[in-house]
């Protein structure tokens, strides 16, 4: 268990994990805000837990988490912090099944994960990039404190986006 909220349990993924983030990643609200990861098998998605989030628990010791309601233990998403190479600071990231979205998992999830960025990771700063034309998200970032920085292309042949941050002082 990495943090536990009034509604929501945060762990480590797993393996067994496959099939939801199966799920997850092909999702067309998940395609069209974040990206398609291309993920088509089990393999594929057992490729992408173990070079992604448990790669990253590995190199910085943190990355993103399976979100679960702790009642019942079903997953509904995930959240966490990420370390890209294009990026200075450590960005949050987080998606959701649409059958939990519009609920306030994904404020109160990330209102958690932003408080351990600064208590257990002692962060300064924590960013986020989103799409122009993702307003659910951008109202959320908003809620957290979250304030447009500028916009930043995540490759040469991407498109741009807004690049928002929030500091430990705003928390």
């Amino acid at each position: 268990m990495v943090l536990d909220t009034e509604n929501l349990s945060v762990r480590l993924f797993s393996m067994d994990d496959a099939e939801f983030i199966s799920t997850l990643l092909n999702e067309p609200s998940f395609i069209e805000n974040i990206a398609d990861k291309g993920i088509r098998t089990l393999e594929d998605a057992k490729s992408y837990l173990l070079n992604g989030p448990m790669a990253s628990y590995k190199r910085f010791g943190f990355g993103l988490w399976l979100v679960e309601l702790k009642d019942c233990d079903v997953p509904i998403g995930m959240c966490g912090l990420l370390k890209r190479d294009f990026l200075e600071d450590v960005d949050i990231g987080y998606a959701f099944l649409p059958e939990y979205c519009s609920q306030g998992y994904a404020l109160e999830v990330s209102s958690a994960v932003i408080r351990y960025a600064r208590g257990q990771l002692g962060l300064k700063k924590v960013v986020a990039i989103v799409n122009d034309d993702n307003l659910r998200s951008i109202r959320l970032l908003g809620k957290l404190g979250f304030r447009y920085e500028r916009m930043v292309r995540l490759a040469d042949d991407d498109k741009e986006v807004q690049l928002l941050a929030v500091s430990a002082w705003q928390w």
